[in-house]
């Protein structure tokens, strides 16, 4: 029986004496390497647990150097961690809105309507009417491009306009 226990460190009156021997100079290597920001009291609980869970692998021996080890790769991996989280922090997103979800669905349909009724319109009144309202054209260069009187422009535009507002009661 004396043999198993220097095998491994499974027994418990061992591992309890190891852990009082050594908890406390863990955590304070912990804290002076690393402050206290990334909580070096549950990096150092989290590594003499993960010695019990290998116990059957660490000899005795061996313990002291395990438990820092890993104590300290617990902690430069928090420390990794926060690198990332802190450049995640500096990207800001690329535009948001405060538009609610149901103000974008409202708008989609509300242009679903419009470019369902610019459908509907004449050859003549779409053709006008975008020319002007996408565009941007005057009046007199729309009649210039299609060779008609101004006249003719503005009465396209006021009939493309009527209709729209029948279609969608919304304009």
């Amino acid at each position: 029986m004396p043999k198993s226990l220097q095998d491994n460190i499974c027994n418990e009156k061992l591992f309890s004496i190891f852990f009082k021997k050594h908890y406390q100079s863990l955590y304070a290597y912990l804290y002076y390497k690393f402050g206290d920001y990334l909580n070096p009291e549950d990096k150092a609980q989290e590594a003499f647990t993960k010695l019990w869970q290998n116990c059957q692998k660490v000899t005795p021996g061996k313990a002291k150097s395990y438990v820092f080890t890993i104590g300290n790769n617990m902690m430069l991996n928090e420390v990794k961690h926060h690198k990332v989280v802190l450049q995640h922090q500096k990207i800001k997103p690329k535009s948001h809105t405060n538009e609610s979800p149901e103000f974008v669905m409202q708008e989609k349909q509300y242009l679903e309507k419009l470019q369902a009724a610019i459908a509907n319109l004449t050859e003549s009144e779409r053709t006008a009417f975008l020319m002007n309202r996408v565009e941007g054209k005057k009046h007199k260069e729309i009649a210039a491009i299609l060779e008609i009187s101004t006249k003719a422009v503005e009465k396209r535009i006021y009939r493309a306009l009527s209709k729209l507002r029948e279609e969608i009661k919304e304009l």
